[in-house]
């Protein structure tokens, strides 16, 4: 008999918008109970050992299953592996060379990160006051 796999812990950047509304992507889909997220922004949330707060703040963390604590490209293929809707992408993921492609991609990402984040907050500001405008 096969036993169920420990969830996977994300570590997420809750004060950011465009993280939260990536993790609400993964939490919609999360059908089985196979992530548990854990919103790092919160002070009075502990980070795991082998983590500081502020580079689980910086960078997308996983602790997997079997325990180990992944970064960057190798924390979302975990996460994608872990969901069914998303495993297209993790089997994409385990082509030959294209860990590095998108952990070279990540690292891109990271430095206009709070930019994105920004306007995608502004961007959703926007469309909520639109939306109550409407309905006034």
């Amino acid at each position: 008999m096969e036993t169920e796999p420990s969830p996977s812990t994300i570590y997420f950047d809750g004060s950011c918008p465009l993280c939260r509304a990536e993790i609400a992507a993964y939490q919609r889909v999360d059908e089985t109970g196979a992530c548990r997220f854990v919103d790092v922004s919160d002070p009075a949330v502990s980070v795991p050992e082998g983590l500081t707060r502020d580079q689980a703040l910086r960078r997308f963390h996983v602790r997997a299953g079997d325990g180990r604590l992944l970064s960057g490209a190798a924390a979302f293929v975990e996460v994608w592996s872990r969901l069914p809707q998303w495993r297209w992408a993790a089997r994409i993921a385990s082509w030959p060379g294209m860990l590095t492609v998108l952990e070279a991609g990540y690292r891109l990402f990271l430095p206009v990160r709070p930019l994105l984040s920004r306007l995608f907050g502004r961007a959703l500001r926007l469309m909520s006051s639109m939306a109550w405008a409407r309905r006034a």
